[in-house]
């Protein structure tokens, strides 16, 4: 039996995370938590029992009397994200909370020596420098739960790290892969949220229509497994059925293949070292004529300007992820309020960018004042 924390659990990954914890069994839930949705808090600890519910939303507990099971408590704030990840029993944290709000509680875990199932890209993305250096002082270990690292991190297990040559993350392209680059101007914020393969929640999905999504994969690998530029290229494949590969020295590549489904990549990092015979995830069906396609961003056209930015940041390192992410993250919101146009999320963030100062090893403090800063400025 482990014991577990599900952090974001109301989100896209924590609500399959739940799901496939009721399926697999041999889990305790100690605590979930979730920003503004109370209804599903509630649902959610009827369902699974936890000790503690944390709802980081402040403002929405006013006047809140939840209905929770027996033996349940209420803790209201952000400071309880890490606390909850800290706690002496909990031997497995799911980092599931979207954007640079997951940080402090990311990094809460690694300090605590907790296994992490890692969702929450932005913890590495931001942190990264900070967050590897606590893991090899502490020994805690993340296994990604993102549905391309996770296929690196099996994958990789095909050979020796010195025979490795580059890692290829794939990309399904999002839904303007056929847009001309002139045509994204004019692009809806309804639009944008028309993914042609997965379903995810509004940033990461909107994140995925401009790239930038892969481009904060792209530094969350460069962290993850140590990596330098020259290791790191992006295929375009619409099918997402591969999720990335791996080539070794001899040539030799070696790909990790299944339905797109997050259920798979989350029931492995829970269940790693081992792999479990069953889960409520989809599999292949290879009774079925298939069809894949595969090609390489032009690196010359405006589409792709972001994958261009998130190998010059992974190349960077030091604070320039936390730039990144912060530009990136206010951008968004501004498209959102129809403030900026599509076709100036990613150059908005590379003006941010040419703005702030580099650091080359920057301390917890100094990233999320950073954080603020940016967000102060622009916002």
């Amino acid at each position: 039996m482990k014991n577990i924390v599900v952090l974001g659990s109301t989100g896209s990954i924590g609500r399959n995370t739940l799901e496939v914890v009721e399926s697999l069994g041999g889990f305790r839930v100690v605590a979930i938590s979730g920003h503004r949705n109370r209804a599903l808090l509630e649902a959610q600890a009827w369902r699974v029992r936890p000790r503690y519910v944390i709802l980081t939303d402040t403002s929405e507990a006013s006047g809140w009397r939840p209905d929770l099971p027996p033996g349940t408590e209420l803790w209201v704030g952000k400071s309880y994200l890490s606390q909850a990840a800290a706690l002496p029993e909990v031997d497995m944290v799911v980092s599931a909370i979207v954007g640079r709000a997951g940080l402090e509680s990311t990094v809460a875990a690694v300090q605590a020596g907790k296994q992490i199932a890692l969702a929450n890209k932005e913890s590495l993305v931001v942190g990264g420098s900070v967050v590897t250096r606590l893991l090899r002082q502490t020994g805690a270990k993340i296994v990604p739960v993102d549905s391309e690292h996770s296929a690196l991190f099996q994958t990789l297990q095909a050979g020796k790290r010195h025979e490795l040559r580059r890692v290829i993350l794939t990309a399904s392209g999002g839904p303007f892969r056929e847009h001309a680059d002139d045509a994204l101007a004019t692009v809806t914020l309804h639009e944008s949220l028309r993914h042609p393969t997965w379903n995810m929640g509004v940033k990461v999905t909107l994140d995925s229509a401009t790239l930038m999504n892969k481009a904060l994969e792209i530094i969350e690998a460069k962290w993850l497994f140590e990596l330098d530029r020259g290791q790191l290229e992006v295929m375009i494949h619409p099918q997402s059925m591969v999720h990335s590969m791996v080539e070794f020295c001899d040539g030799a590549v070696i790909a990790q293949i299944s339905p797109p489904d997050m259920r798979l990549p989350i029931q492995y990092a829970l269940s790693w070292p081992e792999r479990f015979p069953e889960g409520p995830a989809n599999r292949m069906d290879w009774t079925q004529n298939l069809h894949w396609d595969f090609f390489a961003p032009d690196p010359n056209r405006p589409r792709y300007e972001a994958l261009r930015l998130g190998l010059e940041t992974a190349a960077a390192g030091g604070n320039a992820g936390a730039v990144l992410n912060a530009a990136n993250e206010v951008a968004v919101q501004r498209f959102i309020q129809g403030k900026l146009r599509f076709d100036r999320i990613v150059p908005f963030v590379r003006d941010v960018m040419e703005t702030f100062a580099f650091q080359p090893e920057p301390t917890l403090e100094d990233l999320i004042a950073l954080d603020e800063e940016i967000r102060g400025i622009y916002s």
